[in-house]
């Protein structure tokens, strides 16, 4: 029996990302329009109406307005974009970080796939919160950077560009980033994060950075116990991994460049005062169309893992 599945936008970054998982895989019948035929709406809709599972690579709006072309109620969705992050009637595409997720993701018709800098930031903080090892109203700042093909085709042809722009610009200086209430929600935060985001010459790769004061916060919680924590979330994931005893000095970037991984890792000052909380994906793996798999997979009763590069 096969999955059939319809990628709406299937020609944009994470479109190929997700049809690269895809095209090899015999389990799972690809459902594509002709050239011709991509922005033709009544086309789509018939696309959209035979998917068993339809995945929506779009802008925002036109995500919007593709579910409403959906006039069914047996195809699942699988929204890549950020229009239903934290929208009523959706389920969070993030599994890992919730008590009963699998089966949540399973049984869903609506699935939001989250953004690339909040996987890293929830997978980090919620469990912490969720054990009371940060309060919901700690003023928490989270610090990253991506590779540019987290900002699409305009930004690849940017940076791929004979006048490169840079080497590394942080950007979203006001303070209103679309992660922001995504981070804030799932994460259940009182207050806003401090997000300061930023782009590295690189295609690929993304570093997440949560810092803490943790000899200033209730309990002082100290590195062992943030460790435990962590670890235990994550005991049973083969995606979501906790690194202990990383030797090395430093973290690249690209540490999890070309993988649909998300490594986890906890620095700690001499003392154990101050913590960096540290994260390591591919902003088109697990941060964009790995995870869109991951969730196909569910969806359709297979190997979370399969197609999957870890």
């Amino acid at each position: 029996m096969t999955t059939r599945v319809f990628i709406d936008g299937g020609h944009g970054t994470t479109g190929l990302e997700i049809l690269d998982r895809l095209r090899p895989r015999p389990e799972i019948s690809l459902i594509e329009l002709s050239e011709a035929n991509r922005k033709d709406a009544n086309a789509r809709a018939d696309a959209l109406g035979h998917a068993d599972v339809a995945i929506l690579c779009l802008p925002d709006d036109a995500a919007r307005d593709a579910v409403a072309l959906i006039d069914n109620d047996h195809t699942c969705v699988i929204d890549a974009s950020s229009a239903h992050r934290t929208a009523d009637g959706w389920t969070f595409g993030f599994h890992e970080i919730f008590a009963g997720g699998l089966e949540t993701i399973r049984a869903a018709k609506r699935i939001s796939n989250p953004g690339c800098y909040p996987t890293g930031f929830l997978a980090l903080v919620k469990p912490l919160i969720d054990a009371g090892l940060i309060p919901r109203d700690w003023p928490v700042s989270v610090n990253a950077v991506s590779g540019y093909s987290g900002g699409g085709k305009a930004m690849i042809a940017e940076f791929e560009s004979d006048e490169q722009p840079t080497a590394w610009r942080t950007y979203a200086l006001t303070l209103a980033h679309k992660h922001v209430a995504e981070m804030q929600r799932h994460a259940g935060l009182t207050h806003a994060p401090v997000f300061a985001p930023s782009v590295a010459r690189t295609l690929r790769g993304m570093i997440v950075d949560v810092p803490l004061i943790t000899a200033a916060m209730p309990g002082a919680p100290s590195p062992a116990q943030i460790t435990d924590v962590l670890r235990a979330t994550y005991a049973n994931s083969r995606i979501v991994n906790l690194v202990e005893g990383f030797a090395e000095t430093n973290l690249t970037i690209e540490h999890a460049a070309g993988t649909d991984r998300l490594d986890l890792f906890v620095f700690a000052s001499e003392d154990g005062g101050q913590v960096r909380l540290v994260a390591a994906l591919d902003n088109l793996g697990k941060g964009a169309g790995g995870a869109c798999v991951q969730s196909l997979n569910i969806v359709a009763g297979l190997d979370e893992t399969a197609g999957l590069r870890l």
